[in-house]
């Protein structure tokens, strides 16, 4: 499956389900992650990610702050959800995260759509920081150019690849060309 070579990161994601499933899934992960070269990360648990060996980790607004995310994880990656705000965005920065993600750009069935996002955000963010850009939300093979025009570093994709309902994922990949 990621042998497109168009996957960076790869991102755990799984909210209802229990630390032992999460374990056994991620170690999984984790190996065809390593022989495909994919950087793996663990979204909102920087423990598990320490526990997994995982390459960094994912934090949402309301998850443990970078500070005690980099006492756990040490280096690894950390990267943090700023929603639409560029005051979150300089927290954030002023906290040393590794990427900055922001979105939703568009509608999304993955997660309800509290903070909308839009070109503006990613064009002032990119002013004032050379950290990369993740855009989330809605991303699929119509829309995902804009976004890579307009200063995102990298396209979080979720949807568009698992729950499509006309393409398999691989398939999906493909029409990003």
């Amino acid at each position: 499956m990621l042998e497109t070579g168009k996957i960076s990161f790869f991102q755990l994601r799984l909210k209802k389900y229990s630390l032992k499933q999460k374990i056994l899934i991620g170690r999984k992960i984790k190996n065809i992650c390593n022989k495909n070269k994919v950087k793996f990360l663990i979204n909102d648990d920087p423990l598990l990610t320490l526990r997994l060996g995982a390459d960094g980790c994912h934090l949402g607004q309301k998850d443990m702050n970078i500070k005690e995310a980099k006492k756990i994880i040490g280096k690894q990656i950390i990267g943090v959800t700023c929603h639409n705000s560029i005051t979150l965005a300089k927290k954030a920065i002023k906290a040393k995260a590794n990427y900055l993600a922001f979105g939703a750009f568009y509608t999304s069935k993955t997660k309800k759509t509290k903070h909308v996002a839009n070109i503006k955000v990613l064009n002032r963010i990119k002013k004032i920081t050379k950290i990369p850009i993740v855009a989330i939300g809605g991303i699929n093979s119509e829309n995902y150019k804009n976004l890579l025009l307009n200063n995102a570093n990298f396209l979080a994709i979720s949807g568009y690849i698992w729950n499509n309902k006309k393409y398999k994922p691989l398939e999906a990949l493909e029409r990003l060309k």
